[in-house]
């Protein structure tokens, strides 16, 4: 069991790494990362290929509603659909980014799905 914050961070990065060794994203199927700080999350969808963030969508944004900060989660994969929607975009990869699949995490994974992405 990790025992302080470096511990904690250190384990979760180790996490990180190992699930990037096989997954990768190309501007057809982008790996869908995610970043959950204590306040905000954001994603973006980022084709590996060349190396470049093809959209974004974070708690910061104005477009974002919800009262709970799971319901927000939902609310960024939903504008994340959106927004690759517009770029032509309809499949992604879901990097979870060495977090567990639970809350924030899968709450906007089903945000993006029910928004029309396909993970």
């Amino acid at each position: 069991m990790p025992k302080g914050k470096k511990e904690k961070v250190e384990r979760r990065q180790r996490i990180h790494d190992s699930i990037r060794e096989s997954m990768f994203g190309t501007s057809v199927r982008p790996r869908l990362s995610v970043y959950r700080s204590n306040e905000h999350i954001y994603a973006q969808l980022v084709d590996d290929m060349e190396g470049h963030t093809l959209t974004s969508a974070s708690t910061l944004a104005d477009d974002v509603e919800g009262e709970t900060p799971t319901e927000e989660s939902r609310s960024v994969g939903e504008l994340l659909a959106e927004r690759a929607e517009d770029a032509g975009i309809d499949k992604a990869v879901f990097d979870r980014g060495g977090y567990k699949y639970q809350g924030r995490v899968r709450a906007l994974a089903e945000g993006a799905r029910d928004g029309g992405l396909q993970l």
